[in-house]
């Protein structure tokens, strides 16, 4: 009987579904370990073969724990709210709930092919208004909160309200946006509107004007990721920055906890660096540099206040809401020219851009604090105003892109600190700034001689007595903005009364999404939610037009997998104590930054109101490497529109390389017929084959991507093979972690393990020959072995090595004929995470009950892994000139003996009598002549 993988996998998918196997309730009689996929963002490509790697690896793995006896929590769900869908509807005019339908079930089919033990009873859509629900919910418990900086928690608006009315401001520490100093008898004084103003500087969730990123042809704000080089990154669109009325998240309140936090996740340390790196913590001074003419005082931030003396100029970000006071009228046109040209580009295009020096003088003057120097104020787009005040001094002596800019305008650079073991020197021959934290201060008052670290603390300590500054610790990470001028997504449970905003009650959610004629903005610059009908409370008063983000569905929803059908609350407090967080969470490295940090945030915010028990949402975190495409081409000859030659003679000729579908290719080898039919240009095609009459295409790795026709279907590969040969091909390929090259050449090697691994069952006939007959020494000796690489390989995710001890295993197993029953079921139990359709196969024709996947995990035991003999190198004087073996467990005075009467000893002692013989059990034998 052969190995059948269409009827088997067919069977046992249906089956698996029939029995719900996979469903889990909490069981508190079991330990619970809760895996996670990052769910995806369903396409209409549907699946390649790259996709699965991650849910893969984690299937096994939560299979793996399942069979140690935990109760495995594996849900999938779908990210169904986004961009693409939107536009295709805006093109088509068909809803954008259709088309996400269609490919949520392309998804579900291509998942359900491949054999995955996901919970689909748990199954979540972000765009399903029972999931958004919650969603709308929390950005209401956001607004309704602040952040207290005193206890480190998010506490309600209405303490905040309370504190207020008790004693003003003043002295209130809370994160906030703008602050304008009260007394308690002013705020009573104020209007609703005014108070109201007011608490928009304080809540979580606050609406604001924002410096974003905004594409008119899209007609809606943009992510910093989702802008490359100044365009949109999904059709290539001109992004312009632009100040807007934006909703806003105050992540930076949690900047602090996020970092610390940070120590205790089983994370990579380079994935927490970059997070650490995002967040940026900076320990310095925030100092005042009064205006010359006026009472203002321009507010810094510096990490080295010892440099002050060294400023020459400052700078102020293009967006600052200073830049239309300092400016002067002689620069007003300059400087509108100037801020015209900046706001083409986005934030993350001036980071990275550290060689273009641009920028223009305001026409105003600061005076530095320490120096009474009058100096001059630019904008230039290398400062950002939302990091730190959005306002520098610049020191050219000692910072590269003030140094830059200084050398372009001409500016003044003077050195305050010289490095260890150089003297004081002439800037004007430097071709670079010293931006070096060691040495010793020059030119500069009262911290001149002094070394960099007591100069910074003496700094600190001057300007806070003088009233200057204070020492202060800034943060890079910034809040979050929570706006998108789209349709398809979450609507805000926000209404507007006399331009204010208010937020529903919690039994008016959800509120749904309404239709809309068309899914472009309105004539008048609206979004498309301007087009719906009737869009306003039972008021009157008109709802919010703009939609919440693509974060917002996936930053709470490994939660709503713990209760999916609770209307009552985003998870009941008995499943969130009983599920606790996520342990295995696998993912793609792209959301190192973004996605990771929102739900952090997200996470930590309903840890502060007491939604959920743990402060971080993903205890491990695994980034899955990339499978790369393998692509294949074919050589044109140059000038001639229908001549190929084979790669392996290219050298002989001009050619143009020409991407081809790999599905025409096998082992290199091009199929003629299938490239003529292929494209009506190349039905004439002529071939110059090589010395085998065949036609090799070339290979190339590069990203999987229908413009280069590499995309490998899943759905071809499982009709081929079966499921449980890509399963393991893809684990087979390399380690998880690590990006490779997908290569169908290899996948043969595969299926013919499952094929060997088959026939340790079965003869010809198909007749069972598993035998009750206890197992062989040897046959103990070989599963065992595997046992234990196995089970030390998956501890450490090493699936790739797993796969190759499972081929050595059956290899020693067929040589050495063994089919024991009680060798086998181990072995079956022990390969089902990998393979699960083909072993409940086989433990199913073996007779034993119920399912493989539901037996305990074997465990290897060590008393059959003890070797009979030992060959033993033996040294003369350190040097192994032999090898001899002994048994295992014969004392050293009986080798010692033995190794003189051998054959080979009499050679090296050359008559000699030993010294000693040191004799090393199961490691060495030295003898010293």
């Amino acid at each position: 009987m052969e190995y059948n993988f269409k009827e088997i996998e067919a069977r046992w998918q249906a089956h698996w579904k029939s029995i719900e196997l996979y469903k889990t309730e909490i069981d508190p009689s079991k330990p619970k370990y809760y895996v996670l996929d990052m769910f995806p963002y369903p396409s209409g490509a549907g699946l390649h073969v790259g996709h699965p790697l991650g849910y893969i690896a984690s299937d096994i793995y939560s299979r793996y724990k399942r069979l140690q006896g935990y109760n495995v929590l594996h849900p999938m769900g779908y990210d169904a709210f986004g961009l693409p869908a939107e536009q295709y509807a805006i093109q088509t005019g068909q809803h954008p709930a259709i088309t996400t339908n269609e490919n949520i079930n392309r998804y579900r089919e291509q998942l359900d092919k491949i054999g995955f033990n996901y919970d689909w009873s748990r199954e979540i859509r972000t765009s399903d208004p029972d999931y958004y629900h919650w969603t709308q919910w929390a950005f209401i418990q956001m607004f309704q909160h602040w952040y207290n900086e005193e206890s480190e928690r998010a506490e309600p608006i209405a303490d905040l309200i309370r504190l207020f009315e008790e004693q003003g401001n003043g002295k209130v520490r809370a994160s906030h946006t703008q602050e304008t100093i009260f007394t308690a008898a002013e705020w009573k004084g104020f209007s609703e509107e005014e108070q109201q103003h007011i608490l928009l500087n304080y809540r979580l969730a606050y609406l604001a004007d924002t410096q974003v990123n905004w594409c008119p042809a899209l007609g809606t704000v943009l992510a910093n990721d989702e802008v490359i080089n100044g365009v949109s990154e999904r059709g290539g669109h001109p992004v312009i920055q632009k100040q807007m009325k934006q909703w806003s998240l105050r992540i930076s309140a949690y900047a602090k906890r996020l970092l610390e936090d940070l120590e205790d996740l089983d994370w990579s340390e380079s994935l927490k660096e970059i997070q650490r790196n995002w967040i940026g913590r900076s320990k310095g001074a925030e100092m005042h540099f009064p205006i010359k003419g006026s009472d203002a005082r321009l507010a810094i931030f510096t990490t080295r206040p010892d440099t002050t003396w060294g400023v020459s100029f400052m700078v102020l970000a293009p967006e600052h809401e200073w830049v239309p006071e300092l400016t002067t009228p002689e620069y007003r046109e300059a400087v509108a020219a100037y801020l015209e040209q900046t706001g083409k580009r986005s934030e993350r295009d001036r980071m990275a851009d550290t060689k273009t020096v641009s920028g223009q003088f305001l026409g105003s003057y600061a005076i530095n604090p320490l120096s009474g120097e009058e100096i001059p104020i630019y904008i230039s787009d290398y400062v950002l105003t939302g990091y730190g005040t959005g306002a520098i001094m610049a020191v050219p002596a000692h910072d590269s892109r003030d140094f830059a800019f200084a050398r372009h305008f001409g500016l003044p650079i003077r050195q305050v600190v010289v490095a260890p073991g150089q003297n004081a020197e002439d800037t004007a021959e430097w071709t670079a700034s010293y931006d070096g934290k060691e040495g010793q201060l020059v030119n500069s008052g009262f911290i001149s001689g002094m070394a960099v670290p007591d100069a910074i603390e003496a700094c600190l300590k001057y300007i806070e007595e003088k009233g200057i500054g204070k020492a202060k610790v800034q943060f890079r990470l910034r809040d979050a903005i929570f706006s998108r001028q789209r349709y398809w997504g979450e609507p805000f449970p926000v209404y507007f009364k006399n331009d204010l905003p208010y937020v529903l009650n919690e039994d008016e959610l959800p509120l749904h999404l309404p239709e809309v004629d068309k899914y472009l903005p309105t004539e008048d610059g609206q979004p498309p939610l301007g087009r719906a009908e009737n869009w306003h409370n039972a008021e009157g008063y008109p709802f919010e037009l703009s939609t919440m983000p693509g974060f917002a569905g996936s930053s709470a929803y490994m939660y709503r997998y713990m209760d999916p059908k609770n209307r009552e609350a985003l998870v009941s407090k008995e499943a969130n104590t009983y599920w606790r967080n996520v342990d295995l969470y696998l993912g793609g490295a792209e959301h190192a930054t973004g996605h990771l940090i929102y739900a952090r945030f997200w996470n930590k915010f309903l840890f502060d109101i007491g939604l959920v028990v743990e402060k971080e949402p993903f205890k491990k975190l695994i980034n899955q490497g990339m499978i790369q495409g393998r692509s294949s081409l074919v050589y044109r000859l140059l000038n001639q529109q229908n001549i190929f030659v084979s790669a392996d003679m290219v050298a002989d000729y001009e050619v143009t390389p020409i991407h081809v579908d790999v599905n025409m290719v096998e082992n290199d080898r091009l199929d003629l017929e299938a490239f003529k039919t292929w494209r009506p240009e190349f039905a004439q095609a002529e071939f110059i084959l090589n010395a085998q009459g065949e036609y090799k295409c070339g290979v190339q790795v590069e990203k999987m991507s229908k413009r280069y026709y590499n995309v490998v279907n899943p759905d071809d590969i499982v009709e081929r093979y079966g499921a449980d040969t890509l399963r393991m091909y893809e684990m087979f390929l390399g380690p998880l972690e690590q990006s490779k090259p997908w290569d169908t050449n290899g996948i043969d090697g595969v299926h013919k393990f499952l094929r060997k691994y088959w026939r340790l069952h079965f003869d010809r006939e198909g007749q069972c020959i598993v035998s009750d007959e206890p197992a062989s020494p040897l046959a103990q000796k070989i599963l065992h072995k595997t046992i234990k690489k196995v089970s030390e390989d998956m501890e450490r995710f090493s699936f790739n090595t797993s796969i190759s001890a499972f081929m050595i295993c059956v290899n020693e197993l067929n040589e050495a004929q063994v089919h024991h029953r009680s060798v086998l079921k181990d072995l079956c139990i022990l390969l089902a995470p990998f393979a699960p359709h083909i072993t409940e196969e086989i433990w199913s024709k073996m007779g034993e009950s119920g399912s493989v996947h539901a037996q305990m995990y074997p465990e290897w035991n060590e008393s059959f892994l003890v070797e009979d003999s030992f060959e033993y190198p033996v040294s003369f004087n350190g040097k192994m000139r032999f090898k001899a073996s002994f048994p295992s467990q014969m004392p050293p005075a009986e080798i010692q003996q033995l190794i003189l009467e051998h054959e080979q000893s009499a050679k090296w002692l050359d008559g000699k009598k030993p010294k000693k013989i040191i004799v090393v059990p199961n490691r060495i034998i030295n003898i010293v002549v």
